[in-house]
């Protein structure tokens, strides 16, 4: 081994003994959710003994996870949080059958429950989230954040996994979707692509503050929106219109549009003029 190489793997090694370290291959995580929803949303139906023995095989994994991903928790500690995750799996599974069934009775292109399951990118981060944010709850440790990351990476769709989000919560499109922190969503919320739910300001110093935006129910939030600040409601029954900028609280049953207005022309008409000179 030559100087140089010999040099930086004492670096390495002292970095790693600094926890500069992964704590986790996140492929272990990924793996335990793709399995959790193969089980919860199966290809075909599964008889209630094959579902028992399923979840005892993934709560297993998930506890093994635990256990490695927290190093300062016993395999007890892990064990317990774990009983109290799948303890409330059931409530988890009724919140993301009601996004589901809010999505198909909302979006004209929706066919069936299945196709939402199997092809919306929307449900499939609201559900990552779901989870996630339950995770947080019990925990605290990277493996939410890994999860939500997991979604963002497959949809686009950035959900900060300690955001506050009622049920049922509606994601159309969604690439592009940020939502921050402390962000707090009511029920009955849509919200399409390219949508900011973010921070006026974005300090260190401010990690313990609400910093992002409040919707409050029945809110149709669309394209591009981009609405900041923790003290920033968005009153209920509202609808937000694309590439509006909204940093102050909105009324109640308010409708947010940009003001510019667009100019059509006949193109048969104005064939001498060039739009593009400078």
């Amino acid at each position: 081994m030559n100087t140089e190489t010999n040099h930086f793997s004492q670096i390495l090694n002292e970095n790693q003994n600094k926890n500069w370290v992964r704590a986790i291959d996140s492929s272990k995580i990924t793996n335990w959710i793709d399995d959790l929803f193969k089980i919860i949303f199966p290809e075909k139906v599964l008889e209630t003994i094959q579902i028992e023995m399923l979840l005892e095989q993934n709560k297993a994994r998930f506890v093994a996870i635990l256990t490695e991903i927290n190093k300062d928790k016993t395999t007890e500690k892990s064990r317990a949080i774990a009983k109290s995750f799948y303890a409330i799996l059931a409530d988890l599974y009724s919140s993301m059958q009601q996004d589901a069934q809010a999505i198909l009775d909302t979006d004209p292109a929706a066919d069936c429950i299945q196709e939402i399951i199997n092809s919306y990118p929307g449900f499939f981060a609201i559900e990552i989230y779901r989870i996630a944010n339950a995770i947080t709850s019990l925990t605290d440790c990277l493996l939410p954040r890994i999860l939500t990351e997991y979604a963002h990476s497959k949809t686009g769709i950035d959900i900060h996994p300690s955001a506050t989000i009622g049920v049922p919560f509606i994601i159309d499109h969604g690439t592009g979707i940020v939502i921050g922190e402390t962000t707090t969503i009511g029920k009955h919320v849509s919200i399409y692509q390219g949508v900011t739910l973010g921070a006026l300001q974005v300090e260190k110093s401010m990690q313990e503050k609400k910093r992002h935006p409040t919707v409050e129910d029945h809110v149709i939030i669309y394209a591009n929106a981009t609405i900041l600040g923790g003290s920033t409601i968005i009153g209920n029954h509202s609808i937000i219109g694309g590439n509006t900028f909204i940093t102050k609280s909105v009324n109640p049953y308010s409708f947010v549009m940009q003001s510019n207005k667009n100019t059509v022309l006949n193109q048969q008409e104005i064939k001498d003029i060039n739009f593009f000179s400078i």
